[in-house]
């Protein structure tokens, strides 16, 4: 036959786990073209051969037609001299350079939910039913080609029903590796407090859903993790948990069976309806209503609560049984990573939970649910894990273009000053003026010790790990540690660099230091800023204000409350907040009163401790006060710091709105739950240079008029919002002074949605460019993509 064309056609991204072999195979046998498609470590690799017009159309096809959760980075065609296939088929996997794209676990699908409801199914009330549209991924890989043996799943041969389906491209279920039913797949048992078998199969689902009405606590193995799970309506449950998981006041996650049962509790936006039925099916904050039914120390002085629909069958069949909403928090103590095993779980959450609902399909790596809120009319991620992880966010030769992230921006802006007009303080050594040409080094990035996430660079892709966590207790190191060796073993990668925190305590520093390879250390806000420069794909030049809580700072004080320029060849700070002391430097962290005195002190010395007026005093005794007036006066364990979130904290104390708090960030969240703006003007905010031109925001005009206010009986909610206003007023006032469009907005303070969106209003209406997170977090879990940007710019 004359004209005939062969093609052989590369495809990378996430195309392995998702059915895309099949779609391939139906749709060359469709156009009656032959040849192959088989999975690699690096993609999918296809040949097809026939006429002109059908190859053309079926190249259109691939990426106009493929199944809705592949995600294609790239697609290479070369044309070859025919070969003479005879019919199409599908070949098994080979090797490769690992750099497939390592597909998230997946909400169930519409299919399977039906199925596992239909009394004539052979998968009815089946837990762990699935196909190649939904089920886990992430969680049970453990090498790449995404095939079975590599998978958790090997421990499970398939019976002759299942492994029909597993080999017929026509069936949904071909190649889904997780492929079971009741005969040949995992299954369900209760257990008590000691491991002891209580009941089976649905039967232990039955007693597990019965324990939950009398108010039990259960633990419950689900997909990435155990959960703990307890009646959202029974206040003395929840106090219960509350007490044995020693977390006395942070939100608890909810878990709803229904959307339709989420709308009475719960206000819903188009975007955030879409969130909670997404397939990443992740928790969402949501505003709830004053008539909720939900107990009140479910999330105890928060107008939010984070909301989840179910996402595996087991939690459909579970909450489909209660009928009401649960909370459903992570199966662990406070500040330990979650339990994945049966047995750790007995070990671990014996004295939490009453009884247990397990199953034996092995969890290759923990993956906690992740968290989601709308800002901006737009979805942000606060905890990206679950739904998301790995996800790799890549990385074009030219950062000026422009990716998912866009944060919004305006048109065109105006003349707004000249560039380093603020300050001139001496520049950073000098870097290349990009990140290099492809392919880049590969880099490990070991992340933060808050919210520590990790990230491995392979070329032009970097893979984010899921959640972590606080690197505070040993189990959380040696989950750490786990994460690197087991990302890293997804894709036999070796680091030729690693990049930590400049901070030389952090363990994740120490860790990094000794890997023996080149490090990399980075300053905290530097990599906040590059991170969300790199999500958004945007190049320098750029003003990041990157506000939070700590951050190890170059002249050894803690920074919080920076603004740094970003240029081709080097980062300055060019203006913070003006510093103030910590009384008993970490302890602050949680006592807000301590915040309050050591910024009080700034302003009135030890005429400070004679007032009677401040509320913060009057939240110590005597003796404490005279311990804090010699810490002060000595300078004995008062660190320095231009934190922006200690700021916060202090002013939520000079308020009365909290003084001590059982985690960080509570004062600051309550601050912005009861701002109540009456008026936007803000409060008079100085601004003053130090003996090296350095820009300072100077608080105490502002500290002194809510004093004031507050004197006059000025509602706290009111006094709060003009805070707000302030601040958005400040950071606009530095960006004209800069002078440089791009301004990026990061660190944990803009977790903040008061604060963001009236500095994000505010910098548009100056004319300014704004850029906030989406895919990756602002706080701490997004340091590990900054510090691979900074690594990539020595």
């Amino acid at each position: 036959m004359t004209n005939q064309l062969r093609c052989r056609i590369t495809i990378k991204g996430a195309v392995q786990g998702v059915g895309f072999r099949p779609f391939v195979y139906r749709l060359a046998t469709e156009l009656s073209l032959t040849g192959w498609v088989n999975n690699s470590a690096e993609g999918v690799f296809i040949e097809i051969e026939g006429q002109q017009e059908p190859v053309e159309l079926f190249l259109q096809r691939l990426e106009t037609e493929k199944p809705p959760l592949a995600l294609i980075k790239s697609l290479e065609t070369a044309w070859l001299e025919p070969v003479g296939y005879q019919e199409f088929e599908i070949r098994a996997s080979v090797g490769g350079a690992k750099t497939a794209i390592v597909l998230p676990d997946i909400s169930t699908c519409s299919q399977c939910l039906a199925e596992i409801f239909d009394p004539q199914n052979r998968r009815y009330l089946y837990p762990f039913t699935n196909c190649t549209n939904c089920g886990p991924r992430y969680s049970i890989v453990e090498a790449l080609p995404y095939d079975r043996p590599h998978t958790t799943m090997k421990h499970f041969p398939m019976c002759p029903q299942c492994l029909q389906e597993y080999e017929n491209p026509l069936n949904r279920r071909f190649h889904a590796q997780p492929n079971a039913c009741p005969q040949c797949g995992p299954h369900l048992e209760l257990w008590n407090e000691r491991g002891e078998v209580l009941s089976q199969h649905h039967d232990a689902l039955l007693a597990a859903a019965e324990a939950i009405k009398q108010g039990k606590i259960l633990a419950v193995k689900g997909l990435g993790g155990f959960h703990l799970i307890v009646d959202a309506g029974n206040e003395t449950a929840v106090q219960l948990l509350r007490s044995r998981k020693q977390r006395p006041e942070k939100p608890f996650a909810l878990m709803y069976p229904s959307l339709a049962k989420v709308k009475p509790d719960c206000q819903i936006s188009e975007i955030e309806e879409k969130l909670l039925l997404s397939p990443e099916a992740p928790i969402v904050l949501l505003r709830r209503h004053s008539h909720s039914n939900i107990a009140p120390n479910v999330a105890p002085g928060n107008p939010y609560v984070g909301v989840m629909l179910p996402y595996t069958p087991l939690h459909h069949l579970l909450m489909a049984e209660l009928g009401f909403p649960v909370v459903a928090t992570s199966g662990n103590l406070s500040d330990e990573p979650i339990c994945t095993d049966e047995t750790e779980a007995i070990s671990r959450l014996q004295h939490i939970a009453d009884i247990f609902l397990v199953h034996n399909r092995p969890i290759a790596r923990a993956v906690d649910d992740s968290l989601v809120r709308e800002l901006l009319n737009q979805p942000q991620i606060l905890r990206r894990a679950r739904g998301y992880a790995p996800l790799p966010i890549s990385l074009g030769g030219d950062w000026g273009t422009r990716g998912r992230g866009d944060g919004g921006s305006v048109g065109s802006v105006g003349s707004v000053g000249s560039v380093g007009s603020v300050g001139s303080n001496p520049p950073h050594p000098p870097h290349p003026p990009h990140p290099p040409t492809p392919p880049h080094p590969p880099i490990l990035a070991v992340g933060a010790h808050l919210k520590n996430t990790i990230a491995i660079a392979i070329d032009n892709q970097i893979f984010l790990s899921q959640h972590i966590g606080d690197l505070a207790t040993p189990q959380a190191f040696q989950a750490f540690q786990t994460t690197i060796a087991s990302l890293s073993g997804i894709y036999d990668f070796q680091p030729a660099a690693v990049a930590c925190d400049a901070h030389p305590d952090y363990i994740s520093t120490q860790y990094a230091t000794a890997l023996g390879v080149p490090t990399v250390g980075v300053q905290h806000h530097y990599a906040h800023i590059l991170a969300c420069m790199a999500e958004n794909h945007i190049k320098p030049p750029v003003l990041g204000v990157a506000w939070d809580g700590t951050g190890y700072g170059e002249d050894g004080t803690i920074w919080g409350g920076e603004f740094i320029l970003i240029t081709d060849n080097s980062w300055q700070r060019v203006a913070h907040w003006r510093t103030f002391r910590l009384p008993g430097g970490e302890k602050a962290i949680k006592e807000p009163r301590r915040a309050a005195l050591g910024l009080l002190y700034e302003i009135w010395g030890e005429d400070l401790f004679s007032r009677k007026d401040i509320l913060p005093l009057q939240a110590f005794t005597p003796s404490e006060l005279e311990i804090i007036k010699t810490m002060l006066r000595r300078n004995l364990n008062t660190p320095v710091t231009s934190s922006a979130g200690r700021l916060f904290d202090a002013i939520a104390a000079i308020l009365g709105i909290r003084q001590t708090g059982s985690f960080e960030g509570q004062a600051a969240m309550e601050l912005e739950f009861v701002s109540c703006p009456k008026s936007l003007v803000p409060c008079p905010l100085q601004m003053t240079k130090d003996k090296g031109q350095m820009t300072k925001l100077d608080w105490e005009p502002l500290v002194k008029t809510m004093l004031t206010e507050l004197d006059q009986g000025v509602p706290v909610g009111a006094i709060a919002a003009r805070f707000h206003h302030t601040l958005a007023e400040g950071i606009c006032t530095v960006a004209r002074q800069v002078g440089t469009a791009q301004v990026v907005l990061t660190g944990g303070c803009f977790q903040n949605q008061y604060l963001t969106v009236r500095t994000v209003e505010r910098l548009r209406e100056d004319g300014f460019s704004p850029y906030w997170h989406q895919l990756v977090p602002p706080n701490d879990g997004g340091i590990c993509l900054g510090q691979i940007m900074a690594a990539l710019r020595e």
